[in-house]
């Protein structure tokens, strides 16, 4: 990025990551906020299992970070968040289907892997990739934005599974993954 360049640039780049992280962190990680009581009460499935998704998601996560360091230093961070957006999608559609407490773990393994490459550790290494010496500020102005992920993500979730219900829900989050944030992803 030329310098003149940056910070102009970095005025679209942010606020359009800003949006993907609000619908990333709030789909993902506050997902089970809202929507557990309803897969228990939909699936007889204990509750402390349906709590353990996100647990699972987050230990694939993290576990393949180290990958997805290395996947952005050597083709740089669009491919890789761009990865993230239809693997989340995807998960979603397998979390709305899942017919088992099997299927629904699977779910969130695959779940996990959109998260490590999607949520910030991902998108930090991308801006400082992008930025380098100057990411620091892009870096911070993009975690204010995934704040908001529980403020949009939580009523959003509780209207769909009270106009619908969770399943309906989990297939919202998809296709939002892909009319959203796999555009923005590929754009940005």
């Amino acid at each position: 990025v030329a310098p003149a360049e940056g910070p102009r640039r970095a005025m679209l780049v942010v606020p359009a990551l800003g949006i993907v992280q609000i619908l990333m962190w709030g789909s993902t990680f506050y997902l089970l906020a809202v929507l557990a009581p309803a897969i228990v009460a939909d699936t007889g499935w204990p509750f402390r299992w349906v709590i353990a998704g996100v647990t699972i998601g987050l230990m694939v996560a993290g576990l393949i970070s180290p990958a997805v360091g290395r996947a952005i230093d050597r083709h740089g961070g669009r491919p890789v968040l761009v990865f993230s957006s239809v693997v989340t999608a995807a998960s979603f559609a397998v979390l709305a289907l899942a017919p088992s407490l099997a299927v629904y773990f699977a779910a969130w393994t695959l779940m996990g892997v959109g998260m490590g490459a999607g949520l910030y550790d991902a998108v930090f290494a991308a801006l400082g990739r992008l930025y380098g010496q100057e990411a620091r500020g892009a870096i911070t102005n993009l975690t204010l934005f995934g704040g908001f992920g529980s403020t949009v993500c939580w009523p959003l979730s509780a209207y769909l599974v009270a106009a619908w219900d969770w399943r309906t829900a989990c297939l919202v989050y998809a296709g939002l993954h892909l009319v959203l944030a796999l555009p923005i992803h590929a754009l940005v």
